[in-house]
């Protein structure tokens, strides 16, 4: 079984900082773009940023010179460093792999991790 999991949400005032992150387990062989996505109550998921096998970065508008997102390649892991937190980034924090597995290509959501901004 391939799996992604998420830890690191939690509550923090406005202008905090938190690091979310997200490790795949199972039988892989490869893991291309990584991928976090959000949910606020009400709305739909949107994609807050993504990163490729080779390191290229894209970001949500609402995210952009806040949000960092890295990869560990060799733990299988990719993180979100979220700096100057506003009220408007609580959502809950789901991660996306696009995993090459020994059960074939998979597309592997984690179970989400809230993130609670307080004003």
């Amino acid at each position: 079984q391939v799996q992604v999991v998420e830890s690191g949400g939690g509550l923090v005032q406005a202008g905090g900082s938190l690091r979310l992150s997200c490790a795949a387990s199972g039988i892989i062989f490869r893991i291309n773009d990584m991928g976090w996505y959000r949910q606020a109550p009400g709305k739909q998921r949107e994609l807050v940023a993504v990163i490729t096998s080779g390191g290229s970065t894209n970001y949500a508008d609402s995210v952009k010179g806040r949000f960092t997102i890295s990869r560990d390649n060799a733990k299988g892991t990719v993180y979100l460093q979220m700096n100057r937190l506003k009220p408007e980034d609580t959502a809950v924090y789901y991660c996306n792999m696009e995993i090459s597995s020994g059960l074939g290509f998979l597309n592997p959501w984690g179970q989400g991790t809230q993130v609670t901004v307080s004003s």
